[in-house]
């Protein structure tokens, strides 16, 4: 499992080599900085948290365990899409660079991410529709669990959808450290650049099951791979409906990459008997007998 934004900290890039943050800044210009400052930028974010995340693949490969489903949460995708074999690790850089550049320059300001913890998808939108307007845009985007429900749009309807969703008694509300309104309609504009430079690149089949960010579903052909990567900013993240296939592919085992342990919380509330790690909970050689007892059974 490849999470996205939100998870970010500072010192979070401490074991990437060096080697792999000069790929970055070859690429793209972009020295990366390992700071809480660093990472109010979306560009910071995006680009630190994908060469974390194939910092990861690549530890993992030294320990021969490559995955049989993959899944990321958002910008958790293009990571997810290099463990299977779709896109290059250039490639990905290049792609989240335009990306997050895109992203940044569309809503600088004034527009993010909120979180709804204990009210049901249809009661959230109920409350979405009373807000939403020209002026204050808000709409209804991930479902990471039956009751855990993020909206995008202004902050400034967001927090008046939050304040509705408190007199509903929900458990939880909070504004998430993501600086742009993901997943919602606004992010067409992002969706038509990056159609436009995937044209560009050379994709491969999946060697392994994908998981579908806009609707759940598993995949192997590259245009389905192609088609998240382009509209996964446009759509919900449907993650709940994706951990319900994984279940029912008859996966077991989940490792979360980093940064953090969202996920992984997630699923052990979902599904008490999957045996779950997280790559910030234990050193490689840790993980690596872990899983290879599991596979012994």
């Amino acid at each position: 499992m490849f999470p996205g934004q939100g998870g970010q900290r500072s010192g979070m890039l401490n074991e990437v080599p060096v080697e792999m943050l000069k790929i970055v800044k070859d690429l793209t210009g972009i020295e990366l900085r390992d700071d809480d400052q660093a990472y109010q930028n979306s560009i910071q974010i995006q680009l630190s948290i994908l060469i974390l995340q194939l910092f990861n693949i690549r530890q993992l490969k030294k320990i021969q365990q490559v995955p049989d489903v993959v899944a990321g949460h958002s910008l958790g995708i293009f990571a997810a899409a290099v463990a299977a074999g779709v896109i290059s690790e250039k490639d990905a850089i290049r792609i989240v660079y335009v990306r997050s550049q895109k992203m940044q320059e569309s809503y600088p300001i004034g527009y993010g991410m909120g979180a709804i913890v204990g009210l049901t998808r249809k009661e959230v939108s109920q409350l979405v529709n009373q807000v939403n307007s020209d002026i204050e845009p808000v709409f209804t985007s991930n479902q990471n669990s039956e009751l855990q429900t993020v909206v995008s749009g202004s902050i400034t309807g967001i927090k008046r959808v939050l304040t509705l969703a408190k007199t509903k008694h929900a458990q939880k509300t909070v504004l998430l450290k993501v600086p742009v309104p993901s997943h919602s309609p606004l992010m067409q504009s992002v969706a038509d650049v990056l159609e436009k430079e995937l044209a560009k690149i050379s994709l491969n089949d999946s060697q392994c099951i994908y998981l579908a960010n806009y609707n759940g579903h598993a995949v192997r052909q590259v245009s389905g791979v192609k088609y998240d990567m382009i509209n996964n900013l446009v759509h919900p993240v449907y993650w709940d409906t994706m951990m319900d296939v994984a279940e029912e592919l008859g996966v077991d085992t989940l490792l979360e990459m980093n940064p953090g342990q969202t996920f992984t919380k997630l699923i052990k509330s979902k599904f008490p008997d999957f045996r779950t790690i997280t790559m910030n909970s234990m050193n490689l050689d840790d993980i690596q007998f872990l899983l290879e007892k599991w596979k012994r059974g």
